[in-house]
């Protein structure tokens, strides 16, 4: 009997651990399978020469507006402990220099080359720690618990939130 006793509190335990566990997310799990077909937005523009022609792109109308700002998100995400790799677009820079408030999206430049990614392509998120953003070309992870939430900035409009969220550089 005290086999069985032990056997059962070990799987509450494992069960327990697993709740609570951090679930390494990518981007493409930010966006719900009927949605797939938003992902093939434009890529962002880092060559100033073809900035000319990407702006002049009738295609996607005024390049400062967010093409998708309202994408379906992935509901079940809501309240889960995650950790997504991305790129940080600023929001605010204290005087000490520290960025606790910002929008972490999956690639360099999205928000600051046009068009800014879909709305589920976008994390808002918050640390009370903040970092010192020394390069925009650094990718960092960022773990906290998501929220499904919509998020309106300058920038573009986040489908999801993330507050009190850990900050490490992303490593290869």
């Amino acid at each position: 009997m005290h086999l069985i006793n032990k056997l059962g509190a070990a799987a509450l335990l494992l069960c327990s651990l697993n709740v609570s566990a951090v679930e390494e997310l990518t981007w493409g799990d930010l966006v719900p399978p009927e949605a797939r077909d938003l992902m093939g937005m434009p890529q962002p523009v880092h060559d100033l020469s073809g900035l000319a022609d990407a702006l002049s792109d009738e295609e996607f109308g005024d390049p400062a507006v967010q093409l998708v700002p309202d994408a379906p998100v992935v509901a079940e995400l809501n309240g889960r402990q995650i950790k997504l790799p991305g790129y940080i677009v600023p929001l605010g820079i204290s005087e000490q220099g520290m960025v606790n408030e910002f929008l972490l999206v999956p690639y360099f430049g999205a928000c600051i080359h046009v068009p800014p990614p879909p709305s589920n392509q976008i994390v808002y998120v918050q640390s009370e720690a903040g970092i010192r953003l020394q390069d925009l070309y650094q990718p960092f992870w960022i773990t906290g618990a998501m929220q499904v939430e919509p998020v309106e900035s300058e920038l573009a409009n986040a489908g999801y939130r993330i507050a009190q969220a850990q900050i490490e550089p992303y490593t290869y």
